[in-house]
């Protein structure tokens, strides 16, 4: 038998395995949405109102996450979506805040809030709805809106989501970065 030194079982190796990257397991949807604005070079901002911060928390969690993050916006007050976000009082006073046009408008406002240098960041993710125990203005509790604002466009997805106040936050927190991936 014999036997053969590091070097000589690296020479047995395919030559393009030395740039493969190997990770050590799969990674979090927050992990993956920090490492796609990574390549991208795009900065993000958060707005919430249900999920009260669960969102950019999840996003904090990832090492490296100050690249790409700028800021969050906890808009839980009707009136603070108006004065931080921009989102229309009109709007606000026609449908209330858990409407899908507020949730986008809260996107593209948190866009422009934690932009630098006169330029909104790339990303802009936002949440609203009802999480209970009761829903103040008769749309059915679990009702939640997210949208995910960038340099190509807007969408939203809204959900009837079931559980508890804290189920429905922890819920609407996730699906908000798995709509944020799908939107990259």
């Amino acid at each position: 038998m014999t036997t053969r030194t590091p070097a000589e079982r690296h020479s047995d190796l395919p030559e393009d395995l030395e740039s493969t990257q190997v990770s050590v397991g799969r990674l979090s949807e927050p992990e993956r949405l920090v490492a796609r604005l990574g390549e991208l070079g795009w900065t993000l901002g958060v707005a919430e109102s249900l999920t009260g911060g669960l969102v950019v928390a999840s996003i904090v969690a990832v090492p490296g996450a100050s690249a790409a993050l700028r800021g969050g916006i906890v808009a839980y007050a009707t009136d603070l979506k108006a004065a931080l976000l921009g989102v229309d009082e009109t709007l606000l006073s026609a449908h209330g805040p858990v409407h899908p046009r507020v949730a986008r408008q809260m996107a593209e406002g948190v866009r422009r809030a934690v932009g630098r240098d006169g330029e909104p960041a790339d990303v802009g993710i936002a949440t609203t709805g009802i999480a209970g125990p009761v829903s103040p203005d008769g749309q059915p509790v679990g009702t939640v809106h997210i949208a995910v604002s960038t340099p190509l466009g807007s969408r939203v997805e809204s959900v009837q989501l079931g559980g508890d106040r804290a189920a429905i936050r922890a819920e609407a927190a996730a699906l908000a970065v798995r709509v944020a991936l799908e939107a990259l």
